[in-house]
Formats: structure tokens, sequence, C-alpha cells
């Protein structure tokens, strides 16, 4: 179908065992731009190069589990969405992960191909939700700031105590019928 275009989200893979990160590379990338990473820090890296839209990270891999790195990916990431894979059930960091709305969506270990098919599919459009209401919301902010400065000139054009200007750089007077020239 050529003339129909779809874009290609790019999403970022997180896990420490070598197979889990071939496995869903594989299983995602047909339909997205992929990009892996075997631990936190890398994935920290990579992320100043790449505008990712979907990290998917284990839970638990060493030196920074995938609570910590989403954490760490807020600030220069604020709309991508965030799943969490995880076969151990830590249920207090997951519950208060999800609960601040730090995780969109947690998956146990093993998982189903066509749940986590569905999930990211889900996921890109809550992307798609968020990246479209802060651009209206900035949007908003800049015809906000152009009102205010619209409202400043108006304002200052009508003051009552300022005499009256002509274009041609002459003043009114009170009197009817006289004009001043400029000097």
């Amino acid at each position: 179908m050529k003339g129909r275009q779809t874009m290609k989200y790019k999403i970022m893979i997180v896990d420490d065992e070598p197979v889990n990160l071939r496995t869903l590379e594989r299983l995602f990338r047909r339909d997205y731009h992929v990009v892996t990473a075997q631990n936190g820090a890398e994935a920290l890296t990579l992320l100043q190069h790449h505008d990712v839209a979907l990290l998917i990270s284990d839970q638990r891999m060493p030196e920074m589990t995938g609570i910590e790195l989403m954490k760490r990916t807020v600030a220069s990431r604020p709309q991508m969405v965030k799943l969490l894979l995880t076969g151990y059930t830590d249920v207090s960091a997951l519950i208060d992960s999800i609960n601040c709305g730090l995780v969109y969506r947690y998956l146990t270990k093993p998982w189903d191909n066509d749940d986590l098919r569905l999930t990211v599919s889900r996921a890109l459009e809550h992307y798609e939700m968020v990246k479209s209401r802060h651009l209206l919301g900035m949007e908003n902010q800049r015809l906000r700031s152009r009102l205010k400065e619209i409202l400043a000139l108006a304002t200052h054009e009508i003051e009552p105590d300022a005499a009256p200007q002509d274009p041609a750089g002459g003043e009114f007077s009170d009197q009817e019928g006289i004009y001043e020239l400029p000097s």
C-alpha cells in the first residue's frame, strides 16, 4: 500500500538477559524501530541520542533496577511511556511506581506475546495522547502570552491621561479646531 504510511515508533528494550533482549527485539522489529540495552546505564546513554516513545524494562537487573531506570528518565523524556517486565513480585515497589504515574503497566515473565503486543499498542496510543496534551498545553501557553502582549498594547494606547496623538506627529488641543505642529 503505497499511499498509506504509518509512523514507526522507536521503542527501547532493557534487560540483562541476552535471550530476552533477542526475543523481544524479534517480536517488535517488524513494526517498530527497536533499540536495546543490557543495563540501566547503557539505556540512559542511548536515551541521550534516541527519541524513544516507549521503554520496556526488566525490573531486576544488576546495579540499577527497572524502576530506578524509569525514575532517572523522567526529566529527559517526560512523555515516554514505560512498561515494566518482572519475573518476581516486589508488590510494594510495583504499586508505588504505578500509583505515582511512573509505570504505565507491568507484565510478568514469562509474558504472552499477544498480550504484550496489545499492551505495547495501547501504550503507544497513550503516548500519542500525552504528547498531544503536552503540545496543546505549550500552544495554549504561547497564545496566553500573546494575548497578554496584545492587552498591554491595547491598554497603553487607551491611557486616559495621554493627549491624543496624530499620526503626523502633532497634538490636538483641548480647544476645538486648534492643531499644534511639532517643533
